[in-house]
């Protein structure tokens, strides 16, 4: 553990010499040397989300290739820590392109009946908006952090677990019945009207 520590201590003090140079010069050399004392955990960190040698490899190079972009807008305490946050991103935002799952956004599953006069439109759009927000904030917690995570912050089911700590059945339920509920009450506020 006294190894560990130290190490670990040394390298952030390291990468902290090398992160400042770079910014200084725009040295490539200086980002590769800092990537490279990292370079093990990128590849296990995508090893991890993408289950495969070749596709971790490539993603670890473009990894490289956002950090020459990133580097210079983004505050970063520890590069280490901020690394591992921007490889799991990327092998995330990676798998969820793949997946090529059309994301359901609320319009589908809350039927927005535009009035038939245009210059309406952008009123009655913002009016049910409203509608939608109030309604939402109204479902049980758990539905609404669920509904919230899978519709507006378009994450997927196994996500919202790890998220969460509810179980995958769980999750499923209360995006459904939360999806019910918000429908009943939009249909209800439409009726007042």
């Amino acid at each position: 553990m006294g190894w560990f520590s130290k190490s670990k201590k040394s390298i952030d003090d390291n990468d902290e010499v090398l992160l400042q140079r770079y910014r200084d010069t725009g040295d490539l050399h200086v980002l590769g040397a800092l990537f490279d004392a990292h370079a093990e955990m990128v590849y296990y960190v995508c090893m991890r989300y993408l289950k495969d040698s070749e596709r971790s490899k490539d993603a670890v190079m473009q990894i490289f290739e956002e950090l020459i972009h990133k580097v210079n807008k983004q505050k970063i305490q520890k590069f280490g820590s901020w690394l591992y946050v921007l490889s799991r991103n990327h092998c995330l935002m990676q798998l969820r392109s793949e997946k090529n799952k059309q994301q359901i956004s609320i319009d589908e599953f809350v039927e927005f009946p535009l009035s038939l006069h245009p210059e309406g439109e952008a009123e009655e759009k913002e009016r049910q908006l409203s509608d939608l927000e109030r309604c939402l904030e109204r479902l049980p917690e758990k539905q609404k952090r669920s509904v919230d995570l899978f519709y507006l912050n378009e994450k997927c089911y196994k996500e919202i677990t790890e998220i969460t700590g509810y179980s995958m059945k769980e999750v499923k339920s209360y995006i459904q019945n939360g999806k019910r509920n918000l429908k009943l009450c939009m249909e209800a506020s439409d009726g007042k009207r």
